[in-house]
């Protein structure tokens, strides 16, 4: 059983001010595991003091230094990769597979930070100027539930490298994993208050973090709906904002591709995480001509994946995150049919012999209009529209009509043609026939799915200001 009442500030767990305890649940028993009290504004004032004062000497730090701390991070959360990978499927019921991943991501995005560094010029020469990129100054980062380690630890990474101490506030929905990651993060020996990390609600820790004048950037992934409050309370003290958002990507499979092959990847991309990830396909864009053959392939690659115990290598999905999560499938299936969307595969309830844990039934519709809530909003589940096309137009004008744009998948047997296709489409990402990311190229969205970038350079540039220096010759 799990007693979380610490946070870790200025280098140290140390008790938490704040009185409201919290739950943790296994989603595949719904069996309490832990509880967890919350930090509250105090203690978030105290983590941002504590990294007010480390950022004096950080911001003076070489490459070599912070390549130092890099290298010693990536080994400390290396080591605890059984542990992170353990408590992920213990406390969010990620599977096995997709836990192990995130894991060992974690340790990843700091050795890639340190290559991103050594290979960097802090200084350079622009005609007759100098410019020198420093640190912007104390960073907020607000990490979220469905994926605690891969992203507090990338965005920590880029911070770091950039010479920026932070403040970390994962999401109160995941303090076994938060803890587990800040044990590892300790392990690297940095020196205090360079990183601390808090939990607590959004209405008093986050809105510290986000109205602080010491808190120069905020990184924040999560909802749209959050992420405008919160560049909204940074305005006053003109914080450097970065939203990565709300996702409703489009899969476009083009009249040439091989069905056989790409069909499984695209559900692939659809069901990642359970369903819970914001670079999730959930629109799958089919030629109309193919659409009984595409319909009967989903039909039985879904009754073939196995939905259960996430600590099963088999499992292709496991429980949602939490009884809400189950709850939002529920209505958005609901509103599917209501709205005149044809069932290909799930529906409602919980799959067959899962009488406890918020399971639910991997959920295909078919005949789904653009204009119907299941293909506009983020459902954050699986369940995924298939949308037919007359041509490759209008394929690109659907995957467009959407308020969001984060990232997006062509598949096509035509490499020039998917290119062609994938240069038109409204994302910040677009996978060409495949559905693994490239982790040090820039990521973020266009239009509602965010501002700003994160990885590699860029994300490391966004914790950066270039302060031009001109002296008489």
């Amino acid at each position: 059983m799990w007693n979380i009442d610490k946070a870790y500030i200025d280098g140290a767990f140390v008790p938490v001010q704040g009185s409201e305890v919290v739950e943790v649940l296994d989603p595949s028993t719904e069996q309490r595991i832990g509880t967890a009290t919350l930090g509250n504004r105090d203690d978030a004032k105290r983590a941002i003091a504590a990294a007010v004062r480390a950022q004096k000497a950080l911001r003076r730090t070489g490459k070599a230094e912070r390549i130092d701390m890099l290298e010693h991070l990536s080994a400390a959360v290396l080591a605890r990769t059984e542990q992170i990978r353990d408590v992920t499927i213990e406390e969010y019921g990620g599977p096995l597979a997709r836990a192990q991943w995130v894991s060992q991501y974690a340790s990843q995005c700091f050795a890639g930070a340190a290559k991103t560094l050594a290979a960097y010029d802090l200084t350079r020469r622009i005609g007759e100027a100098t410019v020198i990129m420093e640190p912007v100054g104390v960073a907020g980062l607000i990490a979220p539930w469905n994926s605690t380690a891969g992203t507090a630890c990338s965005k920590l990474a880029s911070a770091i490298a950039a010479g920026c101490a932070t403040v970390i506030k994962p999401s109160e929905l995941s303090p076994i994993q938060s803890q587990v990651v800040a044990e590892a993060l300790h392990d690297a020996g940095l020196p205090a208050g360079v990183f601390n990390i808090l939990l607590g609600r959004g209405t008093d820790v986050g809105d510290e973090i986000s109205t602080s004048p010491d808190i120069a950037r905020i990184s924040f992934t999560g909802s749209t709906a959050t992420g405008k409050f919160i560049a909204r309370a940074g305005i006053d003290t003109m914080k450097r904002v970065s939203l990565a958002l709300t996702g409703k990507s489009a899969t476009v499979v083009l009249d040439d591709a091989d069905l056989a092959a790409v069909l499984p990847q695209a559900l692939n991309v659809a069901f990642m995480n359970n369903g819970q990830a914001c670079v999730a396909g959930t629109r799958l864009l089919v030629p109309r001509s193919k659409m009984k053959e595409v319909r009967e392939r989903i039909a039985a690659i879904v009754a073939g994946l196995r939905v259960g115990d996430p600590r099963d290598p088999a499992t292709a999905i496991g429980p949602l995150a939490s009884k809400a999560q189950y709850e939002r499938i529920q209505r958005f299936i609901r509103r599917g049919l209501e709205q005149g969307a044809t069932l290909v595969a799930g529906g409602e309830g919980r799959p067959e012999g899962l009488e406890r844990g918020w399971y639910v039934r991997p959920t295909v519709f078919a005949d789904v209009r653009n204009d119907m809530e299941i293909a506009r909003e983020e459902i954050f589940g699986p369940v995924l529209s298939v949308i037919a096309y007359e041509d490759e137009d209008e394929a690109i004008g659907i995957a467009n009509d959407s308020a969001y744009g984060l990232q997006a998948y062509v598949f096509s047997s035509q490499p020039a043609r998917a290119h062609r296709v994938a240069s038109q489409l409204q994302a910040g990402s677009v996978l060409v026939n495949r559905i693994a990311p490239e982790l040090l190229a820039p990521f973020g969205g266009v239009k509602q799915s965010g501002v700003g970038r994160e990885f590699g350079v860029f994300g490391m540039e966004a914790f950066m200001e270039p302060k031009t220096i001109v002296e008489a010759q």
